[in-house]
């Protein structure tokens, strides 16, 4: 296990998902806990004085206009947090609230939230204890930051609320923290406030999405090419040729990982005397187009969230000069509306991919092969059912693409008046990823069993070795009817857990 070094700079999105998914190590470097500790020093001049500042010496959102004496403000800080986690429904997954935690600690060793160096370190060492907050669904609006989720995490480090242990147990977070000679955190001025300001939940759920989208964008290129080779479709609309006078990069990118993985087939363009085609349908001839025009969505979300990985979110901010502003950073838009647009894309690659199912599973469309890739059709029903499931989750994806930052609702007596959404978007962009793994592995599964089937014909090597390594996978080939959820579950684990993409490459090198 590899350790990240957090300093005053931005952390990389491998770092985010070092932490959140493989459990990486946390280190603070001197220049962070200097920077921390000198963004301090101002806070607490400012605190001294008798002019109200925001965060450090009055009440939050609508109640900003109390000012609040030197006695209550311990209270003031540890209220916020109480009163603001309040979040409801199912706990959000680990690696969220891990990615979630990381990314504010990032913000904090800016030097810009203002709180002290011991805070810093108990965020790095609950972290590093694999200590994880119960963070619950419903709560942020994506806007003044994912405000009841973060609450939540930092109600951990005061050492109240519930927490999952290390063992996936969950007991009294003080307990917890207890049992790793971890002491809470007495808040003081500024502190509540600054663990609570940040995009950091749906910017960690970005990040992630990023990586997932990565593999199966890639492996959609294989399925697809594996259902041009079932449907014994051309592979000449794949030339490089073709896609360079219309010169989006993802395009080209998707169609040369095709080419790639249909290299050496003896199905592609060789077999259609019976039933000549001019053309191929359009979820196998514009698969290119559709999926190129995911990878270049891909590319802008990547830009927004090195963007805001590089920032600094939190209200007020405190800036070099030892001047501490009230800022609108908090708010989610940039992050959300890729968010948005990540599902939407997601949504078309899956419509596509079912297209070309249903067209594997179509005797009257799929040139040969059995109804519904069955073994004795009428007796057997072969794919038929897997295809329902595949629909129905399309249906879910093209429900899921609907844009939740499109939506506003008025929150703290309409101080705050225009919401993100984002935490929404972000919630529902891993539904959609999860969903459009399964429906990418039915159409592994169906244009496998296609391939399979068209006997006497000799696919391409990178073919074969997806097949040879799907069933040593527990994915079965063609025969009889049987219990399907598992082949189907098998093949879902195949394709989400990158293994498609590692049975090609070795055959046809780096996927682009």
């Amino acid at each position: 296990m590899h350790t990240v070094v957090v300093g005053t700079s931005h952390v990389s999105a491998e770092d985010v998902l070092a932490v959140a998914r493989e459990g990486a190590r946390v280190e603070l470097s001197a220049d962070a806990l200097a920077a921390v500790a000198a963004a301090r020093g101002i806070v607490d001049a400012l605190a001294a004085k008798p002019e109200p500042v925001y965060g450090v010496s009055t009440g939050f959102g609508a109640l900003a206009s109390r000012h609040i004496g030197h006695e209550l403000r311990a209270q003031l800080q540890r209220n916020i947090v109480r009163s603001h986690a309040a979040g409801m429904g199912p706990r959000v997954e680990r690696e969220v609230v891990r990615a979630l935690m990381f990314l504010r600690l990032k913000t904090v060793c800016s030097g810009h939230t203002g709180v002290r160096p011991e805070v810093a370190q108990t965020m790095a060492d609950v972290l590093n204890a694999r200590i994880t907050p119960v963070v619950h669904e419903y709560g942020s609006l994506g806007c003044s930051g994912d405000l009841a989720p973060l609450s939540h995490c930092a109600l951990t480090l005061m050492g109240e609320g519930e927490a999952e242990g290390p063992d996936g147990t969950l007991a009294p977070a003080g307990e917890l923290l207890a049992a790793h000679g971890i002491e809470p955190v007495e808040l003081r001025e500024k502190e509540g406030l600054a663990l609570l300001n940040g995009t950091d939940g749906m910017l960690g759920m970005l990040i992630m999405a990023l990586a997932d989208l990565d593999t199966l964008y890639k492996s959609a290129d294989i399925t697809a090419a594996l259902s041009l080779e079932a449907l014994l479709g051309t592979d000449r609309v794949l030339a490089p040729e073709l896609h360079t006078i219309r010169p989006h990069p993802g395009q080209s990118a998707s169609a040369a990982n095709m080419l790639a993985v249909l290299a050496g087939s003896g199905l592609t363009g060789h077999h259609q005397d019976d039933a000549p085609r001019v053309q191929d349908a359009y979820s196998v001839r514009c698969a290119p187009q559709v999926a190129g025009a995911g990878r270049d969505t891909l590319a802008h979300a990547r830009l927004v969230a090195e963007r805001e990985l590089a920032a600094a979110v939190d209200n007020p901010v405190v800036l070099p000069g030892g001047r501490v502003e009230s800022n609108g950073n908090f708010h989610g838009a940039p992050v959300a509306y890729v968010l948005d647009f990540l599902a939407i894309a997601a949504a078309d690659l899956g419509s596509i991919a079912e297209r070309r199912t249903d067209r594997l599973l179509d005797k009257n469309r799929s040139h040969g092969l059995p109804p519904f890739l069955a073994d004795d059709a009428g007796v057997d029903s072969g794919l038929m059912i897997a295809q329902y499931t595949q629909a129905a989750l399309v249906s879910e994806m093209k429900r899921l693409a609907v844009p939740a930052s499109a939506d506003s609702i008025p929150s703290s007596a309409m101080q705050e008046d225009h919401v993100s959404m984002g935490w929404s978007a972000a919630r529902k962009l891993r539904t959609a990823v999860g969903n459009l793994t399964r429906i990418l592995a039915i159409e592994l599964y169906a244009a496998t069993r296609a391939v399979e089937l068209r006997e006497g014909l000799t696919p391409a090597p990178a073919t074969r070795a997806v097949l040879a390594a799907v069933r040593a996978a527990g994915v079965e080939g063609p025969g009889p009817d049987r219990f399907l959820a598992p082949d189907l579950a098998a093949a879902e684990a195949f394709v989400g857990g990158g293994e498609l993409l590692a049975a090609v490459e070795p055959v046809t090198g780096r996927l682009a």
